[in-house]
């Protein structure tokens, strides 16, 4: 429970940063951001595998390119269920589920890093 609460939190600082960071992507409020990161870590858990199955062959053939898409699609179907979370444009959806994913891995990173020591 708590490496739950811990991820979720690790998402809300990284859509915050990239809310600031990619243009098109707006969050109106703290109520909205928490609850967007929320939607965002359960639509990567049960949506975005079913659509990592479904494009599967499209993804060998572009070689993982449209992985990206992917992570766009599911950015945006977030956007769309959480009211407070906009993102204006498709580009700034996959550009922003990129910034998401880099920040949570590099924030997950140096938090296990400095449990180790």
């Amino acid at each position: 429970m708590r490496s739950l609460l811990i991820h979720w939190l690790i998402t809300t600082v990284a859509l915050a940063a990239a809310s600031r960071v990619v243009a098109g992507i707006h969050i109106a409020s703290i109520a909205a951001l928490l609850v967007a990161a929320l939607v965002l870590g359960f639509i990567n858990a049960v949506v975005r595998p079913i659509l990592v199955v479904l494009t599967l062959p499209i993804t060998i053939l572009t070689l993982g390119l449209f992985y990206f898409v992917v992570n766009g699609v599911a950015f945006a179907i977030a956007s769309a269920l959480v009211p407070g979370f906009t993102v204006s444009s498709f580009g700034a959806a996959m550009f922003g589920a990129l910034a998401v994913s880099l920040l949570s891995w590099i924030l997950g990173w140096l938090l296990n890093r400095r449990r180790l020591e």
